[in-house]
């Protein structure tokens, strides 16, 4: 299955090795790792056993990290490799719960409409071309950007839960 996913003005391509040091660069950027994975910075270790996991995860499962990059650069002969990483966007099992979208956004990024473009196209292939019933969010007290994006995503809150940086409120969308 072609894992692939486009937009109107994004594609999004399952991480890979070879994205390694743009990931690192991204994840490890305190604006964008201030809600992602708790604040903390991540280690290349780290990393490469995300981008191992999601790829078990799309051989498994169809789903898990996308890069999220400009289409009209790629689609204009740019390799992807060669196109901005914009961020990133996937589903991840949320143990016992359900199936979360995540994402994140390079602070250039911010503000175009980017986030919810390719967080909708990921929650789209969860429900419709791989079936699941719904798809969570889980999102950090304070993170305005994050409510709106659940929000115009369709998603409607559920309960809020401790977090390790605070209370978060858990959002779904069902089929």
């Amino acid at each position: 299955m072609n894992h692939v996913l486009t937009t109107g003005r994004l594609v999004l391509r399952p991480v890979r090795a070879r994205d390694l040091d743009e990931l690192r660069a991204h994840w490890t950027s305190p604006e964008v790792r201030r809600f992602l994975f708790d604040g903390d910075v991540l280690s290349a270790a780290e990393i490469a056993e995300i981008v191992e996991t999601s790829e078990q995860d799309f051989a498994a499962s169809g789903y898990g990290v996308w890069t999220v990059r400009k289409r009209e650069g790629i689609e204009q002969g740019a390799e992807s490799q060669g196109a901005e990483l914009l961020g990133t966007a996937g589903l991840r099992s949320l143990e016992g719960v359900g199936v979360e979208v995540v994402y994140s956004l390079a602070p250039s990024a911010w503000g175009y409409g980017y986030a919810t473009e390719a967080a909708r196209a990921v929650v789209e292939h969860a429900l419709d071309t791989l079936g699941l019933p719904e798809v969570l969010a889980e999102v950090d007290e304070g993170n305005a950007a994050s409510v709106a994006v659940a929000e115009r995503l369709g998603m409607t809150p559920f309960e809020t839960i401790p977090g390790l940086l605070g209370p978060m409120t858990r959002y779904r969308r069902t089929r």
